[in-house]
């Protein structure tokens, strides 16, 4: 190719680009094409479709996710769970018993700190330590720690003065403590007698395993939203931490009951201190890192919950942003091969996020056919339950069941408050739409590498 052709054809560019009627052309066709554009948006074949999407999407999502659950926690429980008993029979007698370092974070817990150390002494396990790390609490949970301390020799108190953030504090302990396995737990957790052994039993068999998470009871149910938490714990939590085991891969460990391997922690760096949920944030790091995270369902713990609207929504939201936060930090390293594993988790926290805005999608279309003239085909007419709404129902309570089957294991009298489960599509579903779609964004623009610091804990209306 000569210069000659090369200049020509250049010539030719400049004389195209200095055209007017080539511009004009230009525009007429986009305006054409943005037309076009519009004409498709306003037919009511668009937005029928749309619409009819995002309320079959609103529909399947829980129907099919329900029993996803359902028949993964029945392999857990006929693979793993069938006839190893209550928690507190057939415990299992380990070929060693390491010592281990139970660290309790603390900020402001003085009406439950000193119930849950005295209930630690109950444990039947031969050699632990326990560590309270006092984070700046203004109310009088030093002096409580401290006076206990001199009660109990094997208790050791950190405290430190300014507002850390549980990573932190949990960090600090985890440096003090003297032995390899670490127990953590919440300071209103009451832990099982034999807790410890249950979950030590997957470290001193595994060596590949980094953490164990446990199963948290509820202690409040004196109001209507505690007694459905009763059945959240068993019918969502349990059931999707069964589920999740079975295809490999747990979203988050418990925050108020888990078991780590020091050394796995020292290896990924530990808890990170701007991470608003740093349960969640470990578990991706472990488990990106290729360590294992099991559920164990006998290690029992009994905990305090928020037994208002306002306590609860703060607590979901908090929840809502550090899932989010984890979805965006690691979003980067699951598209290598090597983090397949993760996917599976990571997909369905993504369409659980969709779900959510479905969710806020069909509201706000309710809400504004009610107070403004709406094409026809965004008309939501009304936001109660048809036949669908029926099925859903059916499968919440069919969800409810089977979970509290195998709970039952563990707590006896659980059904009293399967009657309870009828609001949790009403409170629940909506109150998690809502927190989602707020979380979301408060995780984007979050201020990087901020430090996480605690709030006061709402420990439900009886401990106040």
């Amino acid at each position: 190719m000569d210069m000659e052709f090369i200049n020509t054809q250049f010539n030719r560019l400049l004389a195209t680009l200095g055209d007017k009627d080539f511009y004009s052309q230009m525009y007429v066709q986009l305006q054409t094409d943005i037309d076009t554009f519009f004409i498709f948006l306003a037919s009511s074949d668009f937005w029928g479709t749309l619409i009819g999407f995002v309320f079959s999407f609103s529909f399947f999502y829980p129907l099919v996710m329900a029993y996803i659950w359902m028949l993964g926690a029945l392999i857990y429980y006929f693979h793993w769970e069938r006839g190893t008993g209550d928690g507190e029979s057939n415990v299992p007698i380990l070929k060693e018993y390491p010592p281990v370092s139970i660290l309790i974070p603390c900020h402001n817990e003085s009406s439950c700190i000193e119930d849950t150390i005295r209930y630690l002494e109950k444990l039947d396990y031969p050699n632990y330590e326990i560590i309270a790390i006092n984070d700046a609490s203004t109310d009088n949970t030093l002096k409580i720690l401290l006076k206990l301390a001199e009660e109990y020799p094997h208790l050791r108190v950190v405290n430190l003065e300014n507002n850390q953030g549980k990573a932190t504090g949990l960090y600090v302990a985890s440096l003090a403590s003297k032995h390899e396995f670490l127990i953590c737990i919440d300071a209103d957790a009451l832990l099982s007698p034999n807790a410890v052994t249950w979950m030590m039993h997957h470290f001193v068999t595994g060596p590949r395993v980094a953490a164990v998470t446990g199963n948290p009871r509820i202690r409040t149910r004196s109001t209507l939203l505690g007694r459905i938490q009763v059945c959240e714990f068993s019918a969502i939590i349990g059931l999707i931490k069964r589920a999740q085991r079975v295809y490999g891969r747990i979203f988050t460990v418990s925050g108020v009951i888990v078991g780590f391997r020091k050394s796995a922690l020292h290896k990924v760096g530990y808890w990170s201190n701007d991470m608003i949920t740093e349960d969640i944030d470990i578990s991706w790091k472990l488990q990106l890192d290729h360590w294992q995270i099991r559920f164990e369902p006998h290690a029992l713990c009994w905990i305090l919950m928020p037994e208002t609207l306002t306590g609860l929504f703060q607590q979901r939201l908090r929840w809502a942003q550090g899932g989010a936060e984890v979805m965006i930090k690691y979003m980067g390293q699951l598209t290598s091969w090597a983090s397949r594993r993760m996917w599976p988790v990571y997909i369905e926290y993504l369409v659980s996020i969709l779900w959510s805005y479905s969710i806020l999608l069909t509201v706000v279309l309710w809400m504004l056919g009610h107070i403004m003239e709406m094409p026809r085909q965004l008309i939501v007419l009304t936001l109660l339950p048809g036949w669908s709404g029926v099925l859903l129902g059916v499968t919440c309570l069919l969800q409810f069941a089977v979970s509290m089957i195998i709970d039952s294991h563990y707590e006896k009298n659980i059904f009293k408050y399967y009657f309870w489960v009828i609001w949790y599509p009403i409170i629940y579903w909506m109150m998690n739409a809502a927190v989602t779609c707020i979380g979301l964004p408060k995780a984007f623009f979050k201020e990087e590498g901020k430090k996480a610091v605690w709030v006061s804990p709402d420990r439900g209306i009886n401990d106040k």
